[in-house]
Order: C-alpha cells, then sequence, then structure tokens
C-alpha cells in the first residue's frame, strides 16, 4: 500500500485546519454581529415599536398581535418562529401561502408586510439562537414538505441557521413561490449566501432589507 511522503502530507494537514479555523471565524464573527444587532434593535425599537404595533393589530381586528409557527431551523431542527400577525384569526387554519390581495391579510398587515416589520419579532428568535439576523429564511414544514425530498439541494439550505432576511429576499425572492422555478431561484441564492457568507455580506445584505424596508417591498403580499 502506497503512502504520501511527510512533505506532501502535512500542507493538506494544514490546509484543513486553515479551512477549518476560517469557517469557525465567520461563525463567530457572525454570532457577533446577531447579538450586536439585536441588542441595538431591542434598545432602540422594540422597546417602544413592539407595544405600539401589537396594540394596533388586537384593535384593528380580532385576535393575538403574535403569530407562532413552527418553523424548519438548522440541520432540520424545528423551532417557534415568531411574526406579527397579518391576517385574520382563523385557530387551526391549514397553511396556504398568501398571494397577492389575499382577502385574509388585514390593513395594517398588509403594511407590516411591505415594510418587512411583520418580522420585527424573530430578533428574539435571534437573542434565543434559533436565527441569524441573514440567512435563508425559514419555511412553513408544510411549505417544506413539498420540496424537501423533490427539489434538488432543497435541504442543504438548512446547513446553517435561519434568517430574518437573505439574498434570495433582496434579490427579488421574497414573498409567493406559485411556481416550482419560484423556489428553485430562491434556493440557488440561499445555497450562494452559503458559499459567501461573510460578515461583510451580512452587513450589505441588513443594508438592502432596510432600503427595502423604506421603499416598500412590491413583492410582499
Amino acid at each position: 500500500m502506497l503512502s504520501l511522503p511527510t512533505s506532501y502530507a502535512e500542507p493538506a494537514t494544514h490546509q484543513a485546519d486553515s479551512v477549518s479555523e476560517i469557517a469557525g471565524r465567520v461563525v463567530w464573527g457572525k454570532r457577533l454581529l446577531d447579538l450586536l444587532i439585536a441588542t441595538l434593535a431591542m434598545l432602540l425599537v422594540m422597546v417602544w415599536l413592539v407595544p405600539l404595533l401589537s396594540i394596533v393589530i388586537r384593535l384593528t381586528s380580532p385576535g393575538p398581535a403574535l403569530f407562532v409557527q413552527l418553523r424548519t431551523g438548522r440541520n432540520g431542527r424545528l423551532f417557534r418562529c415568531l411574526k406579527f400577525r397579518t391576517m385574520s384569526y382563523e385557530p387551526n387554519a391549514q397553511f396556504k401561502q398568501a398571494t397577492k390581495n389575499d382577502c385574509r391579510v388585514t390593513r395594517i398587515g398588509a403594511v407590516l408586510r411591505k415594510t418587512n416589520l411583520d418580522e420585527l419579532p424573530q430578533i428574539l428568535n435571534v437573542l434565543r439562537g434559533d436565527m441569524s439576523v441573514v440567512g435563508p429564511r425559514p419555511h412553513p414544514i408544510a411549505l417544506d414538505a413539498q420540496h424537501w425530498h423533490t427539489l434538488p439541494h432543497y435541504p442543504s439550505r438548512y446547513t446553517v441557521k435561519p434568517g430574518i432576511t437573505g439574498l434570495a429576499q433582496v434579490r427579488g425572492h421574497r414573498g409567493e413561490t406559485a411556481q416550482l422555478i419560484d423556489m428553485a431561484h430562491r434556493v440557488r441564492l440561499d445555497r450562494l449566501y452559503i458559499q459567501k457568507q461573510s460578515v461583510w455580506l451580512d452587513l450589505k445584505i441588513c443594508w438592502w432589507t432596510a432600503t427595502s424596508m423604506i421603499k416598500g417591498d412590491k413583492k410582499a403580499c
């Protein structure tokens, strides 16, 4: 049996260690960025905006202010994802994707969706470690079930923590995935993000998301 000389074997080992070290720095840098952004959001925005929006939601439509839904997290682990309720309250309603001009969406809900403010409570998911600020969006379990075993590379989008916002969302693939090609494009961008992820890329995606919030997202439904 042939064996490589030590002079050839060592560089490969050093290279693997170097890649692992770089990946570790990215993970720690990303977590620190998550905690920084989430803490600032809590102190500067959530302490007053969450109670205000909660009151408006409760006054304009019957039902709770928050919508809690089981979603898929990293490595397929389920977690309780928080959102502001943007639709009419229907206990035990079956999953159905929101569509353009969906009659279930309330007036305040339409504004929250257009500005991405419906996702604001997920800052708490970030602090708990269920989510990251930036990453592939977590899908409802029923939507995952449609594509998990049939769409190529679909499960790979869950090799990292899901995010409040992501590359796919800021590149126009947010909202309803009416056609299979819509989901395929989203998965392609999610996988590209996982491959290229860095603190700098996260900061750019956060900036693009903030810009979209100010302008209003046309694909929100």
